[in-house]
């Protein structure tokens, strides 16, 4: 049977801003911590480490603010990152499932293993249990809490301090296993994340998976977001309850050149509103993020209005820039 890994991490970062941070590698991991709940969700095993760092060699305020590390703690019981990591995944295991508070700590691991020549050990693509989210889906009406908050609010037992590696992936793991006896594992676990540090390289490795109540397309890397939203995968709307190609009701406007927005009628199904979000892999290129979701007849009158005050701004700024121009 599979084990879930509930980590965290805690990283340090420039003390003096980002005009000193070393570039793609804006976070220097100074702790890691986990623990492994079996197919049971009970605690199994424990994971921890304190990692010396190299690059951001003094620690910045915030940081220390929070956690209450310093360097003198970290100098004298650390060991270097490769050592850590490395015993990180071995102790984690193959086919082990990963869940976090949030998605960044995936991220890090990662960067920080790209920085010190570590082969990626995790599988592409990486799906994952994001128990924020999961949370706040559930709970909160999609409002994302910090951790604190959701055990105060579940009503769960504060028998550690919050704020460090093995705390905080032993509160995160309390709160997964709580949410899976009060929703259930049927309802809880279709709803995996899916980890964007590494982009699909071509159309073979693009990512197209539904959910109960919504769909996600992830594309491959493209020249410049004109190209990405020239795409037909990433611009078509198709209803992932019936598998329907739709007719576009409202073509994909977008307010920054950043969301795309787009309004779809199904005949069994009623109204699909879609979200394209361009992210940025370096100066020009880009890949996008595709959710398409049923809405009632509020949700299609709400993206109209949008599209009309997009049409408003564009329009006054046009006719102010006549005005200069006349000037």
């Amino acid at each position: 049977m599979k084990n879930y890994i509930v980590f965290d991490l805690e990283w340090n970062q420039s003390a003096h801003g980002k005009e000193d941070s070393v570039e793609d590698f804006p976070f220097e991991i100074i702790e890691i911590g986990a623990i492994k709940l079996n197919s049971e969700l009970s605690l199994a095993d424990e994971f921890h480490r304190l990692i010396r760092p190299q690059v951001y060699t003094q620690m910045h305020y915030a940081i220390s603010e929070v956690t209450h590390m310093d360097m003198g703690e970290l100098r004298s019981q650390g060991e270097d990152f490769v050592h850590a990591a490395k015993g990180f995944v071995d102790w984690c295991e193959e086919d082990s499932i990963y869940c976090i508070w949030g998605s960044m700590d995936l991220t890090e691991l990662q960067r920080n293993m790209k920085y010190y020549g570590i082969e990626n050990p995790f599988p592409k693509p990486l799906f994952y249990y994001d128990v924020q989210k999961l949370y706040a889906l559930f709970y909160k009406d999609g409002v994302k809490p910090s951790l604190d908050v959701a055990v105060e609010e579940l009503g769960l037992l504060e028998e550690r301090p919050f704020h460090r590696a093995l705390d905080d992936a032993y509160y995160t793991g309390k709160v997964f296993k709580k949410m899976m006896e009060e929703i259930g594992s049927d309802h809880l676990l279709v709803y995996q994340s899916i980890d964007y540090y590494r982009i699909p390289k071509n159309k073979d490795e693009e990512i197209q998976i539904m959910f109960p109540d919504y769909s996600k397309y992830v594309s491959r890397i493209f020249p410049s977001k004109e190209d990405a939203m020239k795409e037909r995968l990433v611009t078509e709307m198709r209803c992932y309850k019936c598998g329907r190609m739709l007719r576009k009701k409202i073509r994909w406007f977008t307010p920054n050149q950043k969301i795309y927005y787009g309004l779809a009628i199904c005949p069994e199904h009623g109204y699909l509103k879609g979200k394209v979000r361009i992210k940025r892999v370096d100066d020009t290129k880009v890949y996008a993020v595709k959710t398409l979701k049923l809405t009632d007849e509020e949700g299609a009158i709400q993206i109209a209005s949008r599209k009309e005050e997009v049409k408003k701004k564009r329009a006054l700024r046009s006719r102010e820039k006549k005005n200069k121009q006349k000037k």
